[in-house]
């Protein structure tokens, strides 16, 4: 199996700050979008996810559809760096937060349970594991669950997680086992979801299923759905256009967008160049206290 390893470029909390993410041993980029395989066993029970945002943090990272190679980025609002806010009692993300490679949320395409199209992004990961993650990480889970957040008319599905090297991951099987062992964390995920965006201004989120976790299977089945949805992105010659994707990939050799190491674009890719954090505005450990009760 291939390891990843992360390429940072900037500092942190600035607009510059890039993390790529490079095959560990030849050094070079690769998109974790479209190049780190989804499955990372023959069985297809292993999945491989990028840590986007470590958890009991609040910097919104996200892996950057638009420019060359997905390198994860800050996100940004009329050019200011988004922070998500601590809604009490949670503190930034509660478990790691981040996607499954090569797989796609079609908003061309309404799923037939949500009634709601595709959000045009990768599908989101909640890793609920006890070893906090770090931006660009590449860790193998294993399926448990999701839940299907309505935003804003699209859905935007959460799929619930454990790393498969995680000391409770042999007791986690199911949705159901994450009730039993981990008490209260899917009634937290939920209100989470529901209220993290109350502090900017909107309205809460909702859910569909009203709100309930959906099992491993039907989830595995959402990322196999998401996974096609990736294969006729990244071999059509239109869509990506219409989306404003970039599709330029190092591996995936039925792409027309394969890019090779001696392309001039690959060859100015930044080079490592990490630097010190900057200081984030105190703001942004405040607390907000909502008012609300989970819709369970």
């Amino acid at each position: 199996m291939t390891h990843y390893q992360p390429r940072i470029v900037g500092a942190p909390n600035t607009l510059e700050y890039r993390v790529y993410i490079e095959d560990a041993v030849t050094k070079k980029v690769v998109s974790p979008f479209h190049d780190i395989p989804l499955y990372a066993n023959a069985d297809k029970t292993v999945l491989n996810m990028v840590v986007e945002i470590p958890r009991w943090t609040n910097a919104k990272l996200e892996i950057s559809k638009e420019e060359l190679f997905n390198p994860i980025l800050q996100d940004t609002k009329k050019e200011k760096l988004r922070y998500v806010r601590n809604c009490f009692p949670h503190h930034g993300y509660i478990w790691n937060y981040g996607a499954f490679p090569q797989t796609w949320e079609d908003p061309t395409h309404i799923h037939p349970d949500t009634k709601c199209k595709g959000d045009k992004d990768p599908v989101d990961v909640c890793e609920i594991g006890e070893l906090v993650g770090y931006p660009g990480q590449v860790k193998q889970v294993k399926i448990l669950g999701t839940m299907a957040l309505i935003d804003e008319g699209e859905t935007d599905w959460k799929v619930i997680c454990i790393d498969v090297n995680d000391p409770l991951a042999p007791k986690l099987n199911d949705i159901e086992d994450v009730e039993k062992h981990l008490p209260g964390l899917l009634r937290a995920t939920n209100e989470w979801f529901r209220i993290y965006k109350i502090p900017d201004g909107k309205p809460e989120n909702n859910f569909a299923f009203s709100g309930e976790a959906k099992n491993r299977k039907y989830a595995t089945e959402v990322v196999q759905e998401c996974n096609e949805a990736w294969k006729r992105l990244i071999v059509d010659n239109n869509l990506h256009t219409e989306q404003n994707i970039r599709v330029a990939n190092a591996t995936v050799d039925e792409s027309p967008f394969k890019v090779a190491a001696d392309d001039a674009a690959y060859a100015a890719l930044p080079k490592s160049a990490p630097k010190p954090a900057h200081p984030v505005d105190p703001s942004i450990d405040k607390w907000f206290f909502l008012s609300g009760q989970p819709n369970l």
